[in-house]
C-alpha cells in the first residue's frame, strides 16, 4: 500500500533523536509524496518489488551490503556501524572508492568492493541496501538482480536523525528485536579497525605518552573554530609538560601555518595532512583527549573510544553522539565560533575531572 509517511516515519518501534518536525515544517506533503512515488515506481519498474523482505533470518549467512548514500567518511562510519550486530554472518561491502579505505582489515566486513562488476558472479543470500534511492537500486540490480534485499533507510528520506542510533535500531528490527531499546542505546557506536600497517606507521612517530590532539580546519564555515590558537595558548600555560598535536586535512593548511607561526615550542607538533584518515585515527586513539568540531575525525574518535571535547553548531550533540561516546560536548545554535574559549577550557576541566564518565546531553 502506498504510504508517503514512510519518508519521514522512523521504521522501527523505538524513538531516537530526530528533526522530523523541523523537516515537515519546511517541506510540503506534495514534496514527500513525489519523492516516495518516484522511488516506489523505480523499484517496481526494475523488477525488485517482489524481492524485498523485511527480516534477516538464519538462512541469510552470505550478505552483500551496498552503501553509496553516505557521502562523507563520518556518515559512512555511522551508517555502517550496526554491522557489529551481524558478527555471526559473512558480509561483503560494496561502496565508493573514497570510503573503501576506511574498512581495510575490518573485523566485520570480509571483502570490500568498489565496483558492481566485482560482485556480479558472487552468490549472496541477501543484499542490504543503504536507501531506496535510484542510484542504490540501480547498483543493486547490476550487482545482484535476483537476490532478496532489505533496506536500511528504505524510503526514509529527509529528516535529520542520529545516524548511529538509526542504523542500530533498524538492524535490531531486521533481526527481530533481539535487543531492548536500552541495550541498543548503550551499545550503539561507530566501529573502526586500524590495520597493522597503519599502526606501525604511527608507532614509528614515537608519540608523547600524554598528549592532546586538536582537529583544525573543516569544510563548513559555521563548523570551523577560529579560536584554537587561544585554546592552545591556555593549554600550554596550564600544564608545562603538556604536548599538543594538530590534525586535519588539506583544508586546514592555512590555519596550521597561522598557529605554527605563533607557537614555536617543541611541545606543539603538527601532522596536518601528513597521514591517511586511518593513520590519523590511530594517532587520535592514542590521545588522552581530542578537541574538534563535528566531522569525520570526531566519528573516528568515537569509534576508537577516545575522550573528545567536540564543538557543535546547528545540529545538537544528541544527533551525533551516543551513550557509549566518551564525550564532553559544547553547542551553539548558529556557529561554533559563538562558543567562547573560556567555555572550552571549562569543559576541558570538567573532562579531566570526570575521566571515563559519560556526561548527560
Amino acid at each position: 500500500m502506498l504510504d508517503y509517511k514512510k519518508t519521514y516515519t522512523l521504521p522501527f518501534k523505538f524513538e531516537i533523536p530526530n528533526y522530523t518536525k523541523i523537516f515537515l515544517n519546511n517541506r510540503s506533503s506534495i514534496y514527500t509524496w513525489i519523492k516516495y512515488i518516484k522511488r516506489y515506481l523505480y523499484i517496481l519498474v526494475k523488477g525488485q518489488k517482489s524481492l524485498e523482505v523485511f527480516m534477516i533470518s538464519n538462512k541469510h549467512q552470505n550478505i552483500l551490503w551496498i552503501n553509496f548514500s553516505a557521502p562523507s567518511l563520518g556518515d559512512s562510519l555511522m551508517d555502517l556501524s550496526s554491522r557489529t550486530l551481524l558478527a555471526d554472518k559473512k558480509i561483503d561491502l560494496l561502496t565508493d572508492k573514497n570510503n573503501a579505505n576506511l574498512y581495510k582489515d575490518d573485523l566485520f566486513f570480509s571483502s570490500i568492493f568498489t565496483s558492481s562488476n566485482e560482485v556480479i558472479k558472487k552468490n549472496y543470500d541477501l543484499v542490504i541496501i543503504d536507501s531506496f534511492s535510484t542510484k542504490s537500486i540501480n547498483i543493486k540490480v547490476i550487482s545482484a538482480r535476483a537476490t532478496n534485499f532489505v533496506g536500511l533507510y528504505g524510503y526514509f528520506n529527509g529528516p535529520e536523525v542520529n545516524r548511529v542510533l538509526f542504523s542500530f535500531h533498524k538492524m535490531n528490527k531486521l533481526l527481530g528485536y533481539p535487543n531492548t531499546k536500552t541495550e541498543i542505546d548503550n551499545k550503539a557506536k561507530s566501529s573502526m579497525t586500524i590495520s597493522t600497517f597503519d599502526k606501525g606507521v604511527v608507532q614509528s612517530l614515537k608519540l608523547p605518552n600524554f598528549f592532546i590532539a586538536i582537529v583544525i580546519g573543516g569544510e563548513w564555515d559555521y563548523r570551523i573554530y577560529k579560536n584554537w590558537a587561544t585554546v592552545i595558548e591556555r593549554l600550554l600555560l596550564k600544564d608545562s609538560n603538556l604536548h599538543l598535536i594538530l590534525l586535519g586535512s588539506e583544508n586546514a593548511k592555512a590555519a596550521e601555518q597561522e598557529i605554527l607561526e605563533k607557537f614555536t615550542t617543541p611541545r606543539l607538533i603538527s601532522y596536518v595532512s601528513k597521514f591517511s584518515f586511518n593513520q590519523t585515527a590511530q594517532i587520535i586513539s592514542q590521545a588522552n583527549f581530542l578537541f574538534c568540531c563535528d566531522g569525520g575525525l570526531m566519528h573516528a574518535a568515537n569509534a576508537l573510544g577516545t575522550n573528545i571535547i567536540p564543538l557543535f553548531a546547528r545540529l545538537e550533540p544528541e544527533m551525533q553522539l551516543t551513550a557509549s561516546c566518551n564525550s564532553f560536548p559544547l553547542f551553539d545554535l548558529f556557529d561554533v565560533n559563538n562558543i567562547s574559549t573560556e567555555d572550552v577550557m571549562r569543559k576541558y576541566t570538567e573532562a579531566t575531572n570526570s575521566d571515563h564518565n559519560h556526561p548527560q546531553f
